[in-house]
Order: C-alpha cells, then structure tokens, then sequence
C-alpha cells in the first residue's frame, strides 16, 4: 500500500508563519506534523509514501526527506495560492509521476491525530472497498465548510456533497481517504468526467455514483491547524496518538 500526502497548500491563514515554511513541516508534541502521520502509518503497514509539494516549498520537503528511502517527495509546479493545482489533480499526479499501482491512502499533511489510523485502513481491507472517514457534527456553520455525506444503514455513502449550503446531514468528512487500487485508476475519468479538483474529496462525491464507498466513523479527534492561534494551542495541548 501506498500513502499520498498532500502538501501542496500554500497556508495563507497562517501568515507570517508559513509565508516561506510549509505547514506539515512544523512541530507539534516534539515532531514535525507529517512525522506523525507518516510514522503511524508506517505501523499500519503502508509501505511507501508520496509527498506532493508545491515548487515554493520543495527544497524543504526534499532536505526533511534525505536519506529517508521509503519517502518521494514530488513538486507539482505551482508556485503560489492563485495557480495551484488543486488536490484532485495532485493525487493524479502523483499516481502518474511516482508509477503507484496498488490501494492508496490519500491524506492532508496538515493535520493532527490522537488516534491510529490503523484501524481506518483494516476497515477499508475489510470492506474491499474505498472508504472515507465521518464523524458527527452538529454546528451548521462548520458543515458548510466541508464535505457531507449521507450513508445508510451499512455504512455506505449514498451521497457526498462539498461546502453544502444546506446540508443534507450532520456526517462530515475530514481529509483521509482509502482508494482501491480499481477506484484509483479511476480518478483520471473523473476529473474527465468534470468533477470538482480544489477539494480532495471533489473526487469521492463522483466515485460514490459509480461504485460503493464504505463511510468509517472516526474513532477520535483530529486537529486541523488552520491558524496561528489554533496551532499555539494544539502545541501546548497535543498528547501524541493514544487512542489505537
């Protein structure tokens, strides 16, 4: 299995900070955000990950991963916020420039855990299915601003809509994301197709009209460090991963 971690964002919300710094690259809990992601994964057994950068950010993303075998790190051209690619095209991309034939694990870098996603990626191997992650949300304001999902009593999307203005339940998705190695090689059609390319899950609300995606309920908390000050206090409050 293999891990695409998309790091091509430009984290203009967190100007100054991130004006020439990439967001994955900085600590929380004594490491770097993506070490977080990366080592846990590394438990779980995915055997290869695949950083998408952008051509602002690359050399730091380049000396954070010398030496390091298991990781390829990829530039994907844009140079800032106004010309970037947008996540969909970037998980093309990199299935196309780093020859990725085999399930994939599809991850924003920019995110904090206090649980495995061990257990995420068992549930997809189980369902021999691509499969998103859901937890409940009941501020309205905050469903507007992600993915929602509809899904029935075997856990499977019926429907999946990005920044609803009115949204159809209180399932929202964060960025984590199980692909088939099938439903992969799919995304070139979708994208073909139409489907949305900024939001990486643009991809999902296409597929799940096409073949059966299973909605994981998430088994903990994630922290989206989307500002400064929300990034102040996950580093004085982030414990490190304890829920497995």
């Amino acid at each position: 299995m293999t891990c695409i971690i998309l790091a091509a964002g430009y984290a203009t919300r967190m100007y100054p900070l991130t004006l020439n710094f990439p967001k994955p690259l900085l600590e929380v809990g004594g490491k770097k955000i993506i070490d977080w992601l990366i080592e846990d994964l590394e438990e779980a057994g995915v055997e290869r990950t695949v950083v998408v950068s952008n051509h602002k950010f690359i050399s730091h993303f380049q000396s954070w991963a010398e030496g390091r075998n298991n990781i390829t790190v990829l530039d994907d051209g844009s140079v800032d916020n106004d010309h970037r690619l947008g996540a969909v095209k970037d998980i093309e991309f990199a299935i196309e420039k780093a020859n990725i034939d085999d399930d994939i694990v599809v991850l924003a870098g920019d995110n904090v855990l206090n649980f495995s996603l061990s257990s995420f990626i068992e549930y997809g191997r189980e369902k021999k299915s691509s499969c998103i992650m859901r937890h409940e949300e009941k501020d309205q304001n905050k469903l507007r601003k992600t993915g929602v999902i509809e899904i029935n009593e075997d856990e499977l999307v019926l429907n999946m809509e990005e920044k609803p203005k009115e949204p159809k339940s209180n399932w929202a998705v964060p960025p984590f994301y199980y692909y088939t190695k099938e439903d992969k090689d799919l995304i070139k059609e979708g994208i073909a197709s139409g489907c949305g390319t900024d939001a990486p899950g643009s991809f999902v609300s296409w597929l799940v009209k096409k073949r059966p995606v299973h909605a994981y309920k998430m088994i903990g908390d994630r922290f989206d460090v989307g500002s400064i000050e929300g990034y102040e206090r996950i580093k004085k409050e982030y414990k490190g991963i304890t829920i497995r």
